[in-house]
Order: C-alpha cells, then sequence, then structure tokens
C-alpha cells in the first residue's frame, strides 16, 4: 500500500533491485492481477509475502451481511494460504448503521472468531487484530487498543489468533509497551507494522500516515518494545499517504528504505 501506484511486476522488481526481502501484499491488488500469478510472481523473484491486508468487517448485525463477511475471510484465508504468508492482518471493523453498543460489535467479533479461527488454523494461516487508532471506532474499526485486541485474541489458541502492532495506531498509548510484552510473552504478536503520525491530518483522516521521520513516533522505540517482547519477525512500512502515491513509486520506495535504515535500524 505504501507504493500503491506500482503494479505488482514493478514493485516485486523495485523491491529486488533495493534488498528488499518481503512485502505485505492488500487483497484489491492480488484479486486484480490474480491470486496464483501474484504467488508465482513473489515466489520466483525470492520475496517472501510476508502477511495479507485485510480480513475482517465482523461486526454486522445482519444476517446475511455476517454470512457475507464471514466467506470473505474464508476467501482472504485461503487467498493467503496460496500466498504462502502465515498471516492474515484482521481490521474488524466498525459501529453497524443504526447501533451504538461498542462491547456488542466487539463480541460478534468474538463469535466470528469462533468460526474463522479453526478454518484459518487447517490453511496454516494465523489471524492479526489489529487495533485502530480511536479516530476510526465508529466506521472502520471498533478495536481501538492492544489491550482490547489482546481481549478477543486470548479466547483462542495463540497459533490462531494474535495481534498486530501498528506504530501509527498505538503510539499515543502509554498502556502499549506494557500491552506489547503481554502480547510477546504469550507469543501473539503476529506482525509489526510501522508509519509516522504527522498533523494536520487530511480530510477523511484515513491517509494521514507519514513517512517514517517526519512525524512524532520514536521508531527505534517502539522497536525496542516488541524485540524486548521477542520478537523476531518482519517489520513492515505500511503508509496511506496521497501525497506519496503521487511521486514516482520506485523513489517512494527507495526513500522508504533510507529512512528505515535511518529511524528503525539506527
Amino acid at each position: 500500500m505504501t507504493v500503491k501506484q506500482l503494479s505488482l511486476p514493478e514493485l516485486v522488481t523495485a523491491c529486488g533491485q533495493l534488498g528488499v526481502p518481503g512485502v505485505g501484499l492488500w487483497r484489491e491488488p492480488v484479486q486484480s492481477y490474480g491470486v496464483e500469478a501474484t504467488a508465482k510472481l513473489v515466489r520466483d523473484a525470492g520475496l517472501t509475502v510476508t502477511t495479507l491486508c485485510r480480513g475482517g468487517f465482523l461486526t454486522a448485525v445482519d444476517p446475511e451481511e455476517r454470512t457475507a463477511a464471514l466467506a470473505d475471510n474464508r476467501r482472504a484465508v485461503d487467498e493467503a494460504a496460496a500466498l504462502g504468508t502465515d498471516t492474515l492482518v484482521l481490521v474488524s471493523g466498525g459501529l453497524p448503521p443504526g447501533t451504538k453498543d461498542l462491547r456488542a460489535a466487539r463480541e460478534r467479533i468474538a463469535d466470528a472468531l469462533t468460526e474463522l479461527a479453526p478454518y484459518a488454523e487447517d490453511h496454516g494461516v494465523r489471524l492479526a487484530i489489529e487495533p485502530l487508532h480511536p479516530m476510526f471506532a465508529s466506521d472502520r474499526c471498533v478495536v481501538s487498543t492492544l489491550a482490547q485486541a489482546l481481549d478477543l485474541a486470548e479466547r483462542f489458541p495463540a497459533h490462531q489468533v494474535g495481534v498486530t502492532v501498528d506504530t501509527y495506531h498505538i503510539w499515543w498509548d502509554d498502556r502499549a509497551p506494557a500491552q506489547i510484552a503481554r502480547a510477546g510473552a504469550a507469543g501473539r504478536i503476529h506482525t509489526f507494522q510501522l508509519a509516522d503520525w504527522t498533523t494536520p491530518l487530511p480530510a477523511g483522516v484515513l491517509n494521514g500516515r507519514g513517512q517514517i521521520g517526519d512525524g512524532s513516533i520514536d521508531m527505534r522505540e517502539w522497536r525496542g518494545y516488541v524485540e524486548a517482547a521477542g520478537y523476531t519477525g518482519p517489520i513492515e512500512v505500511e503508509l496511506f499517504n496521497e501525497e506519496l502515491w503521487a511521486r514516482d513509486g520506485r523513489e517512494v520506495l527507495a526513500e522508504t528504505a533510507e529512512r528505515f535504515v535511518e529511524h528503525v535500524i539506527g
């Protein structure tokens, strides 16, 4: 998503040239290119698919909408398995129209996971619940903190359900470091993602993720938290940013790799 202006072949080529060993993919471009074709493209380039994004949106009240959501998530699991990644990121969903009960919405997520988690395990895929910043609670994700994500995940075995640690969404929460330790102790950190917080936010707020080093987040500090918690997996950079998308994608990818070395590796 950081360089969505690149086609999948262009992305794979650029990653190879820069020495980037893995890529987190989004379902829409994968579906457009073809799941099996994407798997072959990435595999032939020697890249690893680190995660697939996204499943989720599991808060529907309407029975038909719930059935459709579950079916779509099963397809997402199938796609993740075909791509060779063991992690499907879940954005849980916001409040359904006409409802205001956050607790009930979170319980519907748990109910859905009861069906989806065993299915994912059967396909060698883990589900990674991603808490989103509270500004998205109404329309996109009623899970706003790592504590809430872990409270859901811990109803299931760690090899079935864990969490996504994303700096953009949790950097403001002074309880997050302790929750990262909690997640690490249970083996539930399934992926670690980076984006910086820059202000002012754009209209609509969704595409406000800043390039690493441009904002308020100490990336080395957060890397330290996850590593202290025992996480040794890939670190992804996931940026939604109209200004970055308007630039040459290869240039943005190279800049992102440079910023990663400077601000994360140190």
